[in-house]
Formats: C-alpha cells, structure tokens, sequence
C-alpha cells in the first residue's frame, strides 16, 4: 500500500494555480464542464483526470451508463425524503410493511397512513426521477448537449431509478417496480417507446437506496439485475410466480424480458452486479448500521447469502437476530451456518458502483481488478477502491486491495468503450443537493495506445454486419467487451456462428478467452 501510494498524483480538476492543501473540498457551485475547479481528488500518479459534466448537464446522478456511439445515459434521483420513503421515519407503519406481501399491498399501506404524511398522497407525485442523456458531440472529451432521454418516473409506487445499461440501440433502466425498457426510434435523444419487461419489485419500504439496480449482461447473453430487501412478488410472462417479499436478490431474464428467473437469495442491498472475465458473477453488499461489515460477495446460482430485511427491525440484545448470532456476516470459518454462502471478504462502508476491468486503457497493473464505490455520504472520506481475487480451494480471496480514487462521493463507475474509467460525484449529502458531476481518468501511456481506438471504432461501427470470420478472430481480443459482443454476435447467427463457436471451444492453440467464450456461445 505504502509503496503504491508513494507515486500518487494530486490532480486538481483542471487544475489551480497554487498550491491547494490535499483535505481542500469544495462544491464548485456554478462551474461549467472543461472549467477550472478546486476539487482535489488523490489518483495514482500517470493518470489525468477531467471534468466531463457538471450541473446542470447532470444532476444528482445516481448511475449511468454508455451506449455504443459513446452518448451517456444518467439514472437522475430528486425523490429523496421527497416521494421515496424509509422505515427508519416511518416507524408508525412499520408492522404493515413487513406485512407486506404484493406491492399492491404497500400501496394499501401508503392510503391508510397518508393522514401521518405531510402532503398525503400528493407527496408521493410530487417529485420525479428521471433518464437524462448527456453528449459530447464535439469529441473534445466534454460533454456540451443533454436531453431527458425518459421522465415522469413519480407513481406512488416507484423508487429511485437506480439501474441502466444500453445495447444496440435499447436503454434498460430499473425503477421500482419496473424493469423498463427504453427506446429511441427517431434519433432526438428521448425515448418514445417505455415498456415493462416485468413488474413487481418493491413489495416493503424498508430502507431508501436498498432499489432495483445492478444491470449487466451474463456471459450467457442474458440480462441480470438485483435488489435490496425491499423484495419482490413478480409474475413472469410465462406465468411463473418469484416470491421473496423481504428479501434482496439477483434476476436474470432475456433482452425481452422473457424467462425471468432468480439466480440468487438472500442479499441485503447488492447496488451492482460485475461479471469477471472467467463468468464469475460479484456484488458488493452493504452492512445494516449495527456493527457488522458490508461485503465482498460471490454470487453463486441458487445461492443464499442469510439476509432478510426483519432483521433490521431487531434491536436491544437480539440486534439483527441471526445474522449477528449465527455469524451470517462472517467470512468463511468453523461452524460456519452450513445453509449460506459467506463472503469472501469485508470490504469498505458504502458500497455502490463496481465494475470489472475489461482490460484495454490502464494496463496490465490493473488485469482482473475490480472497481468498488465507497458513497459515505462526504467526498473526504469516500472514493474509489480497488482490488483482485484469486482462487482459494473452492472459493476465492481478495488481494490488492487498496484506494485507486480518494476524495470523491463517488456513486458509480464504469468504463468507456474510449479506454477511459469515468464516474459520477454526488458532490455531497444523502438527500441529493442539486449538484452532480462526471469525470473521466485517462492513462497517461495506455490511454493513448491503439487497442483503445480500436476498440472505440469496433462498438461505433457494431457487430451485426461483421462476418463469422472477424466475429471468431475477434474472441481472442484484449477486451472483454468485445469479446461478448463477439460471441452474442456468433450465437444469433445459428447454424455459420455456432460452428465458428464450436471450433473456437475446441482449439486448444486458440487462447484461454477465446475457448471459454467459444464454449459459453454454444452453451
């Protein structure tokens, strides 16, 4: 750690004259994209940071994510102790919650208590979230146009828009109780096509933020998500009922919704979800206020990890019942409760975006690392951290862990299809200030290299028309991005990809990723 840290770099975005004491935060109210503030974030050193987008291009961002042609789309949230509520100020309801057993239910609840809440009814509607996209369409690496890309999320029954992901020309954006999918057909940057893919998530109050999040495609082409232990009472399109109503878990459904099923129980607020590059499936899950630890979690099918949302509710010598008596928070010892799955590690307080490393723009020093959002509520004591795991027996360990961002309110992470790492500052507080930023960090030497515009030109041009023939060479690439995209291509061209996939699998001089990817094409 000592070592590491001993080259860091003290950037100032975008730098100020003299010199400006390392704990220096301020808000920069005001400041346009590209300008000058005194923001000071600490970064290792050979790494330039920019200001992409300020407020009011963004605002309050609680996710975002990027499509194919670099556009920027922005999970904005103004319903904090505004529309979105939490037991924690609303003990008078509490035993209807965890009664709770539809989100029709919740919305009974919501009634019969509406004389308890300033506003009533109407403060539910009050205030929306909404799907901003924002552009850079100068590609001078600031963005200078934005729209509101999908709004008027403000029902009674909807949570904090918290999840998106886009592919080929689709926005996926979770909000409680939807899974939504979003589409633009006329290309003026708002989505003229909403629809749900499936509805019922939500069923409790329970705590704010604990929503539906965490999208990211499977190595299988399907799309998975998570929730909090708000819970879920889901009616797939084929009629099959998923129930857990105090529970937070992980979905996988297809692009269109289709064949929804959960692929793991028991979280408590498992914000997002990363796909490592051998198909193993991580979270980062928060801690419930109480002395245990948030976690470092290996999501295994079928698995259950020991918590539910009740167990918030317990205090006095019983606090969180179980998972304080029976250890359920614990990493991996003797006597361990034989029915969870344990951490693999303990990891920082506030866990929110992470990502996985797809292995073009910062190097080999980052090969297999994860990217975790610490939000404690002040950008001193929160950032970005960092680390690895490698196999132990059946499990794993995390190694290399340490700070990569300090200094930030970071929310989320994520990598553009440019080689750059970009995440969004909160800026401060839990209630949303009205502020928000993005930035981006460049690797001074692997930022420039040409994998990485190689990389930008393959996602900008797509893979629909490339030939089976590039689609194969293009399974072995550096990226894992372009990896899948590869194989998804192969796999929906039946009978010519599914022969390139199989020969892929069955090469042994082919290399590693190309194998797997091979055999997870024609799996």
């Amino acid at each position: 750690m000592r070592s590491f840290f001993a080259g860091l770099l003290l950037v100032m975005i975008a730098g100020v004259a003299g010199a400006v004491p390392p704990d220096a935060v301020t808000d920069g109210a005001g400041f346009k994209a590209g300008e000058q503030s005194i923001r000071t974030f600490v970064v290792p050193g050979g790494h330039t940071v920019r200001l992409f987008a300020a407020e009011p291009l963004v605002v309050n961002p609680v996710a975002f994510c990027f499509d194919e042609k670099g556009r920027v789309y922005v999970a904005e949230t103004f319903r904090q102790r505004r529309g979105i509520d939490d037991n924690r100020f609303r003990g008078f309801w509490l035993l209807d919650d965890l009664a709770s057993q539809t989100v029709e239910d919740r919305l009974k609840m919501y009634k019969k208590w509406a004389g308890r809440v300033k506003g009533g009814m109407a403060y539910y509607r009050k205030y929306e979230d909404r799907v901003r996209r924002v552009v850079d369409s100068d590609g001078d690496g600031v963005a200078d146009r934005v729209t509101t890309f999908s709004g008027g999320y403000n029902g009674v029954l909807d949570g904090t828009g918290a999840g998106l992901i886009a592919k080929d020309g689709v926005v996926y954006f979770t909000n409680i109780p939807h899974l939504w999918m979003l589409k633009d057909g006329n290309g003026d940057g708002k989505a003229e096509v909403k629809k749900s893919l499936a509805k019922g998530f939500g069923v409790r109050v329970a705590l704010r933020g604990h929503d539906l999040h965490g999208l990211t495609w499977g190595v299988d082409g399907r799309l998975y998500f998570s929730i909090g232990d708000r819970g879920f009472n889901v009616k797939t399109k084929e009629g099959k009922v998923w129930k857990s109503p105090g529970s937070g878990a992980v979905f996988r459904c297809e692009a269109d919704g289709s064949g929804l099923e959960v692929y793991a129980w028991g979280l408590r607020n498992p914000q997002e979800l990363a796909f490592d590059r051998y198909g193993n499936l991580w979270t980062g899950d928060n801690n419930s206020d109480a002395g245990d630890k948030a976690r470092l979690v290996y999501v295994v099918e079928g698995g259950e990890t020991g918590w539910h949302m009740a167990y918030q509710t317990l205090g006095g010598s019983y606090s969180r019942g179980v998972w304080h008596m029976d250890k359920l928070w614990h990493l991996q010892h003797e006597g361990q409760a034989a029915w969870v799955i344990p951490p693999v590690a303990h990891v920082n307080s506030g866990p929110s975006g992470f990502v996985y490393y797809p292995g073009v723009g910062l190097g080999e020093r980052y090969k297999d690392h994860f990217f975790l959002c610490d939000f404690r509520g002040s950008a001193g004591g929160s950032g970005i951290q960092s680390f690895a795991v490698k196999e132990k027996g059946a499990g794993f360990e995390m190694v290399d862990h340490h700070m990569f961002v300090r200094k930030t309110l970071a929310t989320d992470v994520d990598f553009g299809y440019d080689g750059k790492m970009y995440w969004a500052d909160w800026v401060s507080g839990w209630e949303g200030p009205g502020k928000g930023r993005i930035f981006s960090l460049t690797h001074d030497v692997e930022g420039k290299r040409k994998v990485v515009k190689e990389v930008e030109g393959l996602f900008r041009e797509g893979f629909g028309k490339r030939s089976v023939e590039e689609l194969g060479r293009l399974l072995g690439h550096a990226d894992m991005r372009v990896r899948m995209r590869a194989q998804f291509g192969l796999a929906e061209r039946k009978g010519e990809g599914l022969g390139v996939l199989m020969k892929a699998a069955t090469d042994k001089k082919g290399g590693r990723m190309a194998r797997l990817h091979g055999i997870w094409g024609v799996g």
